[in-house]
């Protein structure tokens, strides 16, 4: 059923990376699945890795992060149980550094250096928004839309006003931008550089390769991707994060420009975001 008055293919891409995002930004989620990179270990291993976590809150957030596909739990023995990434799960942690990339350049200074989990964590909380997803996929394909037309397509069955909150937060979040009531939206510089995360994700949750984010049909780029930088936060701003090769054998994603609305309309000039960047 479709959740939007986008494309069906649009609306299932949006769909796919808002479940992706789901899965990921609850709290936690991301510190469980970098300590489990490596070998699979055993509950109390994995746990005195994790040990800022109280009694009893680290088993829901492996029961959660197993049913979404995530982590493996291998019972070798009644004794003897590990946990451990699945191939989705080794697939995803690639998506990270991209984020972390982002964060260093958009997001506004922190009173001290932040490291590379905490620049995630506060990047994820932006893009979790209500109806975040939906609106910047319209705005980076229309560029410009007002908000009458932005209720219309995003929530078309809910009063036209209901649009305003979502927008306005995104406005506050630094991702969005207007001259003001009654002005159209359209993406801030800020929103416009979620390019690569967005696609990244839109890849990884459609169980493609990661570099076929520069082909999304409204994320990506044409331009070459420029050299990975090293996963360090809190220095000087570093060149954007090139995307992990593909993996052999893996086939092409099945996007078709066909399936998304038109954005082929000649690009705005992106005016500066305000000094500190988007809110935290």
């Amino acid at each position: 059923m479709a959740i939007t008055a986008l494309p069906p293919g649009t609306d299932a891409d949006i769909a796919r990376v808002t479940e992706a995002l789901a899965m990921i930004t609850p709290r936690w989620n991301v510190r469980i699945l970098l300590a489990l990179s490596g070998p699979p270990l055993r509950y109390s291993e994995l746990a005195a890795k994790v040990s800022w976590l109280q009694n009893g809150q680290l088993h829901p957030k492996l029961k959660s992060l197993c049913d979404a596909g995530l982590v493996e739990r291998t019972e070798h023995s009644a004794r003897h149980v590990t946990y451990g990434h699945t191939e989705r799960g080794v697939a995803l942690l690639p998506v990270l550094p991209v984020i972390v990339t982002w964060a260093e350049e958009y997001l506004e200074t922190a009173e001290r250096p932040l490291p590379a989990i905490e620049q995630i964590e506060d990047s994820l909380t932006l893009l979790t928004r209500r109806h975040a997803a939906a609106l910047l996929w319209v705005l980076k394909s229309r560029e410009e839309v007002s908000g009458r037309a932005l209720a219309r397509i995003v929530m078309p069955d809910s009063d036209w006003t209901s649009v305003y909150p979502p927008l306005r937060q995104l406005v506050t979040d630094g991702l969005v931008d207007t001259e003001g009531m009654g002005r159209p939206y359209r993406l801030s510089a800020a929103g416009d550089g979620l390019g690569p995360v967005l696609g990244t994700l839109s890849a990884w949750s459609a169980g493609q390769p990661l570099n076929q984010a520069a082909h999304h049909p409204v994320w990506g780029h044409l331009q070459a991707n420029p050299a990975p930088k090293p996963w360090v936060s809190s220095q000087s701003r570093p060149a954007p994060a090139g995307l992990p090769p593909a993996r052999t054998g893996e086939a092409a994603p099945a996007w078709h420009n066909s399936d998304l609305f038109s954005h082929a309309a000649t690009a705005r000039p992106k005016a500066a975001i305000p000094a500190g960047g988007p809110r935290r």
